[in-house]
């Protein structure tokens, strides 16, 4: 029998899309691991199930390249996923020429070169692209400050008919009328702004809980990200983090039970290190005080690599879209958008991770269970 598939369409061939594609290759070659997997299997949809039908990219040195040679290309890093079994994964899809819109910002065109674009509105022929490969999940990866381009995709999948991810912090599935328009469709809308899997988002929100949780009162806090690859390079242009800032900082404010005043909390993205390459590195601070008014800090470094830490999550995000899809149960995007998102509805984003996790957990049911409930 068939080993069932999640079709995915790549926005954006980027270190992260990297991730997931070898990800996926390196679950595929050794099947019986599960380590790394929060969820081994989604329904019938295992960890190596993911299959890259379709991709997108504005980048000279990518588009027109076959997806499994484009995902090592340009500024891509090494991203420590051992190569040695891999076998490759999108050799046949080719990378197509995305519009531009407001996906490359300054810094980003500083060390690419954008391939060139048809003139004129091309959601006519992105959305037949779309049907073309038969895609079941768009997955969104644009960079940083991409909101007019997020929208635009998101109105592309809409009208393909196909299921949106997104995973940067441009606010589509927080937004009521986005949300709207997708349940009308039957079709899931799950993010905004991936939440890596063992990230500094996951942990602060954690800390900040604790805090709450253990009736001690936080008075300051802050966190301070560092790294080299190009998500970091083009968080230099500090006018296209607002809506970073605001996702990170919302995220780990939501997770705690009292008042935080704005100029107590400081959380974003700090500074490009370029020897780091992939690795990021988290720097987190909790002040408070506890019984009697005793002082407690806490501090704490985290050291990961990026991309995987994010891979780790998509595929879960692609794999619970197409269950969804299957099944004609659109509404668990809103749990699915808490555990796995910063930004998830806010209907949802003042729930702890754990409830999240588990109202998913009971959702997606036993392990191989198939499509229709």
């Amino acid at each position: 029998m068939d080993t069932p598939r999640t079709r995915i369409g790549i926005i954006g061939v980027g270190n992260c899309a990297r991730a997931l594609i070898e990800g996926t290759a390196f679950y595929r070659a050794n099947p019986e691991v599960t380590s790394g997997l929060m969820f081994p299997y989604v329904g019938p949809y295992g960890a190596g199930s993911v299959e890259p039908v379709a991709a997108w990219d504005v980048d000279t040195e990518k588009v027109g390249k076959d997806l499994w040679s484009a995902r090592a290309a340009g500024q891509n890093l090494d991203i420590g996923i051992p190569q040695g079994d891999l076998l490759p994964i999108g050799d046949d899809v080719e990378v197509l020429r995305a519009p531009t819109l407001d996906g490359a910002g300054t810094r980003y065109q500083e060390r690419m070169s954008l391939a060139p674009e048809t003139a004129g509105d091309r959601t006519a022929e992105i959305v037949e692209q779309i049907r073309a490969a038969r895609v079941d999940v768009l997955l969104n990866y644009l960079p940083v400050g991409s909101q007019r381009a997020t929208e635009w995709w998101a109105a592309a999948a809409l009208e393909a008919g196909t299921a949106f991810v997104n995973n940067v912090p441009a606010f589509i599935a927080s937004t009521g009328e986005w949300r709207r328009r997708f349940r009308d469709a039957g079709l899931p809308l799950i993010g905004d702004d991936i939440k890596s899997q063992l990230g500094a988002t996951y942990l602060h929100r954690a800390l900040v809980r604790a805090f709450s949780d253990r009736g001690i009162a936080l008075e300051r806090t802050y966190q301070l990200n560092v790294g080299g690859n190009m998500d970091f390079y083009n968080m230099l242009e500090r006018e296209r983090l607002a809506s970073k800032k605001q996702s990170k900082t919302g995220a780990v404010t939501d997770a705690y039970d009292g008042d935080l005043p704005a100029d107590r909390v400081h959380i974003g993205p700090s500074d490009f290190v370029p020897f780091l390459g992939d690795t990021k590195k988290a720097f987190i601070r909790c002040e408070g005080s506890g019984f009697g008014g005793a002082r407690i800090d806490l501090e704490m470094q985290l050291t990961v690599p990026d991309s995987p830490n994010s891979a780790g999550v998509v595929i879960d995000a692609a794999r619970i879209a197409k269950l969804a899809m299957d099944r004609g149960d659109v509404a668990v995007d809103e749990w699915v958008s808490a555990w796995l998102f910063k930004a998830p509805p806010r209907s949802v984003a003042q729930e702890s991770d754990q409830v999240a996790r588990e109202r998913l957990t009971q959702w997606i049911g036993a392990p191989g269970e198939g499509a229709k409930r």
